[in-house]
């Protein structure tokens, strides 16, 4: 996205994203001064002082501002953004600009617990109706958002350095091989993100040696009914599926190679039902379950789900994945609900992710930074803090895409970022 002296943006007129929506009432609007006091009252780290200079909910703001300003040191950070907290009634003119020391203490005080309540609040759906934690931001039927009456997410991984200190160490652990370990320590996440605005919605931060299935599997019981959850292969699993679709949402996951899948009945379509069997249960019990899929009886969901089978080729794909076999298994046993089609282009938009990770890791944070929180409760703070302020630009980008009917993917994620940056800035009335 480039801003022109014409008053342009990426070839829209610039009242798509205007300055006066990216100042750093962009986090004030998306995260309110009533969320952070709501986690904070639950958390149980209310202010000791009432005249206190960093009360929780500025120590909150100032967390989400590092995350704007990764190459600035916390004074720095601070003195740029004081004006736009002071405008938003945030902070108070007569406080002075905190030290590194004083912001690293107050971030302490606050503890690892608040953020993960103020996503929990606040990073709701992005496109499509209100859900009970986002009414304020929900923008209507965004573009690539939905399959019919579903709205497409995905579920992924990645991992995040973190810096090398010995109680960062102990709680996440490297990664590699053990001779070839990496030069820092390394948490894990795993998110789900909203296809068609790149939003997280939700996440789960680990340790390095906690699998991205394990993390997952605490995600998969927060799906709604009117959800529709995309996920690569090595997110399979029998006991995963069962949890995962035991919530009402429908899913469309990758199978991988070796899973067996039985025709029990091919479809108008060419898809065709089968059933995936727990691989615990082998020769006649595992034939019984088959048998009952085939005869149309319901299934024992300890012992087997019955599924829709979608498989194609992506004709001219180049590399790896050249002449390669897709197979989608998906909850959507009805071809009249959802159509082969229609199933592949929205496991297509899972790739979705790999776009809101790298908006994430590339362009919010910097490529190849290390945090820069060098005590594990302030590295969890981080990364929720990390995930908001984007949740936070995604949110003004798909609200101003839906205000100029194009969809989201047609605005520039960089050129945002920059304008929120330069318009967060500006020092209030402070004394010296």
């Amino acid at each position: 996205m480039v801003v022109s002296g014409a008053g342009t943006v990426c070839g829209v007129d610039a009242g798509v994203v205007s300055p006066d929506q990216v100042s750093l009432g962009v986090l004030v609007a998306a995260v309110s001064r009533d969320a952070v006091d709501d986690a904070v009252a639950v958390c149980g780290v209310g202010a000791k002082r009432s005249d206190g200079k960093l009360p929780p909910h500025v120590v909150a703001y100032l967390t989400m501002a590092l995350c704007l300003f990764p190459e600035d040191d916390y004074t720095e950070v601070a003195t740029r953004v004081t004006g736009s907290l002071d405008r938003w009634g945030c902070w108070n003119a007569d406080w002075a600009v905190p030290t590194a020391s004083a912001i690293t203490q107050a971030r302490k005080r606050l503890g690892r617990g608040v953020f993960p309540e103020i996503f929990e609040r606040t990073c709701g759906p992005v496109a499509g109706d209100a859900s009970p934690v986002a009414g304020a931001i929900a923008t209507g039927r965004g573009r690539g958002s939905w399959l019919r009456g579903w709205r497409v997410l995905a579920i992924d991984g990645f991992d995040v350095d973190v810096p090398d200190t010995p109680g960062n160490a102990a709680e996440f652990g490297y990664g590699g091989p053990t001779g070839k370990r990496s030069a820092f320590p390394k948490a894990r996440v795993v998110a789900v993100a909203e296809c068609g605005t790149h939003a997280f919605v939700a996440a789960e931060v680990g340790a390095y040696a906690v699998g991205e299935k394990t993390l997952a599997g605490r995600l998969y019981p927060r799906l709604r009914r009117e959800e529709l959850l995309t996920a690569d292969r090595n997110f399979y699993g029998f006991r995963a599926w069962g949890l995962a679709a035991g919530t009402g949402a429908a899913l469309l996951w990758r199978a991988p190679t070796q899973l067996r899948l039985p025709v029990v009945r091919v479809l108008p379509d060419g898809t065709y039902l089968s059933v995936v069997v727990d691989p615990a249960l082998r020769g006649g019990r595992r034939e019984r379950v088959i048998a009952a899929a085939v005869a149309g009886e319901e299934l024992d969901p300890r012992e087997g789900h019955l599924v829709r089978v979608v498989e194609y080729d992506v004709p001219d794909r180049l590399g790896n994945g050249e002449g390669e076999l897709i197979v989608l298994l998906t909850t959507i046993t009805d071809p009249a609900h959802a159509r082969a089609d229609e199933l592949a282009a929205a496991y297509h938009q899972r790739w979705e992710q790999e776009t809101a990770n790298d908006q994430l890791k590339t362009h919010l944070r910097g490529p190849g930074r290390v945090l820069r929180s060098r005590l594990p409760d302030l590295v969890h703070q981080e990364i929720w803090a990390w995930l908001i302020v984007h949740h936070a630009i995604t949110a003004l980008m798909a609200r101003a895409a839906e205000a100029a009917d194009l969809d989201p993917d047609r605005l520039s994620y960089t050129g945002v970022l920059r304008l929120v940056r330069r318009s967060a800035t500006g020092t209030a009335d402070i004394s010296p």
